[in-house]
């Protein structure tokens, strides 16, 4: 199919309004979710259509970081995939979003980063996307530092988690979300609807 004929395909279901079901595991995925939408619809295609994002499946009751990318995206695909079985062809995309660990080995040295990675299965297929990587502290994988004594609690879960501990609240679980999901959407509709 060619992007031309792609577009004029896709263009009537989406211009009525998008709905998307995430298996998202609180408000702020959730609006993470949405903004990555917002932010590949409303502000890169200049279409300002409709956007509801609707929580599904509930929490995934595995504890702690999946230990590299690829069991990462294993988890978060079957989730996405299983939203899409279940619930058939009631939303136009399906979304599972999760953060994980991955290690990088450079001059024999070993160095832990955590990202968000996003799933978004819809009419054109499915698509990944990630954030940005930042990386563990030394002194916080040795456990010799308490990020939440110095920064305040920042790293609970209710106040924005890991990334919001590394980067002082600059960034939070919410905007690693958000561009994950921009990532994943600028990927499955690439050649197909950019302007």
């Amino acid at each position: 199919m060619s992007s031309v004929s792609s577009t004029i395909d896709l263009w009537p279901r989406l211009q009525g309004g998008l709905e998307v079901a995430a298996a998202a595991a609180g408000p702020e995925e959730l609006f993470g979710v949405r903004q990555g939408f917002v932010r590949y619809f409303h502000h890169g295609l200049r279409r300002e259509v409709p956007i509801a994002v609707v929580p599904h499946g509930g929490e995934d009751q595995r504890s702690g970081l999946p230990a590299s990318d690829g069991e990462t995206l294993e988890r978060i695909r079957q989730r996405a995939h299983d939203l899409k079985r279940e619930l058939g062809d009631a939303y136009l995309f399906y979304v599972a979003t999760a953060g994980g660990l991955h290690t990088v080995t450079a001059k024999g040295q070993d160095a832990c980063f955590v990202r968000c990675w996003t799933v978004v299965c819809g009419p054109p297929g499915e698509a990944w996307g990630a954030s940005g990587s930042l990386q563990i502290p030394d002194l916080m994988l040795a456990g010799t530092h308490d990020p939440a004594r110095e920064l305040g609690s920042v790293g609970t879960r209710r106040r924005g988690g890991l990334v919001s501990s590394l980067t002082a609240r600059l960034e939070d679980r919410r905007s690693a979300v958000a561009l994950a999901t921009f990532h994943a959407l600028a990927t499955l509709f690439y050649g197909r609807l950019e302007t």
